[in-house]
């Protein structure tokens, strides 16, 4: 099954002070938003979810990281982490069949957080808690081509 990297989602404290940082080192914002509601809660399994994110992108084309500051619930303060701990918040993937990739993600143990959400008739995407924790993202675009 074809699988690619989409992103790597990193929460903030200050978005604003973030996407300086990051553009300062030449990647490129390539959007912003405010995102909220029903599909939110359920593809990130936190209820009243209520975030401003940005998305970014490296200059090659190739990497994107999407930055978020929760507005709701409120973020937790945490120690920053060490080169050597396992974990981090998310890793997203593209995949062709999100159905196909629940199965293979079920075979690990792996399962939704909450379900699987449909975005605006773009996407079906869900979170899993993947291999040591890690929170795994997949998206399945509807509207192909």
């Amino acid at each position: 099954m074809p699988i690619k990297l989409e992103n790597v989602g990193i929460a903030v404290r200050d978005l604003e002070a973030t996407i300086a940082f990051f553009t300062d080192l030449g990647l490129t914002v390539l959007g912003r938003q405010t995102v909220s509601g029903d599909w939110a809660d359920t593809a990130v399994g936190l209820d009243g979810n209520h975030a401003k994110i940005a998305m970014l992108q490296t200059p090659d084309g190739h990497g994107r990281l999407e930055l978020f500051e929760y507005i709701h619930p409120d973020a937790i303060e945490t120690k920053p982490t060490l080169p050597n701990e396992i974990g981090m918040h998310r890793v997203a993937f593209s995949v062709d069949n999100i159905e196909d990739a629940l199965e293979i993600a079920a075979r690990h143990g792996c399962h939704p957080l909450r379900g699987v959400a449909t975005y605006a008739d773009v996407y079906k995407l869900t979170y899993v808690r993947g291999p040591s924790g890690i929170i795994v993202m997949l998206a399945e675009e509807l509207k192909k081509g």
